[in-house]
């Protein structure tokens, strides 16, 4: 059974502390366990539990599972949080970039920035621990143990630099002289982590390679070097900095040094044959909804929750409306694609129907549902279903289900886009390729990938067909607003997305031929939507079995709150650190960008 791993015993609870909230002489009094950590860190099964421990504070209330995962990644040029279309509210402004440092979501001492610190805190005591009382070395548990370790408190470090650009770098346990810290630069905490990642590699076993591997619960090799490779283009890319946005300064984190660490890490994982893409777009979905957790596939290493833990489903599945045939938690659709993503999507893309989903789950009756159009403004993200369950979720807040943290096909495009930028478009047309051919049926092989991607002659247009990919591949998964920023796209982009969405609305420009009308009926199963007139040039009437729907709902408000007018995206890329924090910094902490 997955589960959000748990500190083994109450024993160990005294290595476990978060710095802000104990003083100064119990930093350096001795750690109140049962057990020394002598023993703790020599003996696998402990230290097994230590390790565990260091995910705890991910399930926390306020921290990824209720605060990150669901707000951090939106809006963007494909994907859209319903909240901010709630202008001023707490929630909405974390999504529309008006985001303030007292946000009522955010401003408290449990958040997602404390959590991350208190993992980080327990990775370093773990780290210290196995390194003096251990003896970790390849192919050992506690080699295992202690590249599981040094991942897991990059995972944070990637993450709260995500979040918030520069942050306080602790790479030992707290002491009374260190409790208090100013901001690093990123720069210095991207090289530690990248360095840390390569000891990590090192250190791990490849998936299913040992008892330790076998599900995308635990920290394997393929995962390792597939981050360290995203991570090495996130920190040579464009970002914005207290002085503007730009690229590193630091020749260490230099295009051409991260770009080549990248694709050694991208096609060492390719050429394992250790982690490979699904038969279908459609079957990868369908298994991770299942939750099925096997190493080794798609799936590279996920956030694990328990079934009573987790709002992944909660927060973006398609939308029930009440408790029925497939879920007893009447929720989903916090947020979905905008509306035009379907129609940029190719006919012919098997990506599209499972990514862009056009129904609710409507209010049932005697407990059973019907799906049901909503408008042209609303969508939803289709790769989170409760009706793909092979649970039926009970919990009123909670669904269980993983968050997925990393997957092969980041990997390849990862690949495509260092290879096109060091050795030019020819490299990169394979790994390109390999994505499209798993999009499109056979039938069509040769003229939407081999004769689409060889027409590809120049290193523009190979990354813009990239970042195209990353586009149609990754909506819905909070990706996409970091990619934007490192391309220093994200402005732009979303102030093409608002254009979009006006030509749609107005059926003008590249949005001409889109109906005004959508037709629909049900299936035999009295529950599922046959629907006509979505797709361009549909537009003749199909007969009278079919209900009409007028399709043509698309609010100024709703495009326009993409983000709050008078902002400029690029100025707020990264949340500011909330006010509980600089006010219990001993005037350490600051917040930049304008905060």
């Amino acid at each position: 059974m997955k589960h959000i791993y748990r500190i083994a015993g109450i024993l160990l609870i005294g290595l476990f502390f978060s710095c802000q909230e104990f003083e100064e002489d119990f930093l350096e009094a001795p750690a109140q366990s049962t057990l020394d950590e002598s023993i703790i860190f020599s003996t696998p099964g402990l230290a097994k539990g230590a390790i565990d421990g260091i995910m705890e504070p991910m399930g926390q209330t306020n921290s990824y599972r209720g605060r990150f995962i669901p707000f951090y990644g939106f809006n963007t040029d494909c994907e859209f949080h319903y909240s901010s279309d709630d202008a001023g509210s707490s929630q909405g402004e974390l999504m529309d970039y008006s985001m303030t440092p007292t946000n009522s979501q955010m401003n408290s001492n449990n958040n997602a920035w404390a959590m991350m610190y208190l993992g980080i805190e327990r990775a370093n005591i773990c780290i210290r621990g196995l390194r003096t009382y251990g003896n970790p070395e390849p192919g050992t548990e506690l080699g295992q143990l202690l590249g599981e370790a040094l991942t897991l408190r990059a995972i944070y470090y990637a993450d709260l630099m995500k979040a918030w650009g520069d942050v306080p770098a602790r790479f030992e346990p707290i002491t009374t002289e260190t409790i208090y810290l100013p901001k690093s630069s990123r720069d210095i905490v991207y090289k530690q982590i990248i360095e840390d990642l390569g000891e990590a590699s090192t250190l791990v076993a490849w998936p299913n390679e040992s008892a330790y591997t076998t599900s995308v619960e635990r920290i394997n090799k393929a995962f390792v070097k597939s981050f360290r490779a995203r991570l090495a283009m996130v920190a040579s890319g464009y970002q914005q900095y207290p002085d503007g946005i730009r690229r590193s300064n630091d020749p260490d984190l230099s295009v051409d040094n991260m770009y080549a660490l990248a694709l050694d890490e991208a096609t060492d994982v390719i050429e394992s044959g250790m982690a490979h893409l699904e038969s279908s777009f459609e079957t990868f979905w369908r298994n991770y909804n299942e939750e099925v957790l096997t190493a080794g596939g798609e799936s590279l290493w996920e956030i694990p929750f328990s079934p009573g833990r987790g709002r992944v489903l909660f927060s973006f599945a398609v939308r029930h409306r009440g408790v029925d045939q497939h879920t007893g938690q009447a929720r989903g659709g916090a947020a979905g694609p905008l509306p035009f993503v379907f129609y940029d999507f190719d006919e012919d893309d098997t990506r599209r129907d499972v990514t862009c989903v056009p129904y609710q789950w409507g209010n049932p009756t005697d407990g059973f549902s019907k799906q049901e159009l909503v408008n042209l403004d609303t969508w939803y993200f289709g790769k989170y279903r409760y009706e793909w369950m092979n649970r039926y979720v009970t919990s009123t807040n909670d669904d269980g289900v993983n968050k997925i943290y990393m997957r092969f096909a980041e990997v390849l495009l990862i690949a495509a886009e260092a290879a096109n930028e060091l050795q030019g478009p020819g490299a990169a047309a394979p790994y390109l390729k390999e994505i499209r051919m798993r999009a499109f049926p056979s039938e069509l092989h040769a003229e939407k990938v081999d004769n689409y991607v060889n027409a590809i002659s120049s290193s523009d247009a190979m990354l813009e067909a990239i970042q195209m990919e990353h586009f149609y591949e990754f909506t819905g998964e909070m990706e996409r607003k970091q990619a934007l920023i490192r391309w220093n796209m994200l402005a732009s982009s979303l102030d093409e997305a608002k254009v979009k969405m006006f030509n749609l609305r107005n059926r003008t420009g590249e949005y001409s031929n889109v109906p005004s009308t959508v037709y629909y009926r049900y299936e035999e199963d009295e529950e599922t939507l046959d629907i006509y007139g979505l797709n361009r040039d549909e537009n003749t009437d199909p007969g009278p079995e079919y209900s009409a729907f007028d399709w043509t709902i698309l609010a100024d408000e709703t495009i326009n709150s993409i983000y709050e007018e008078g902002i400029n995206p690029d100025n707020r890329q990264f949340w500011p650190i909330w006010q509980i924090f600089i006010d219990g910094s001993n005037g350490q902490l600051v917040n930049d960008y304008g905060y």
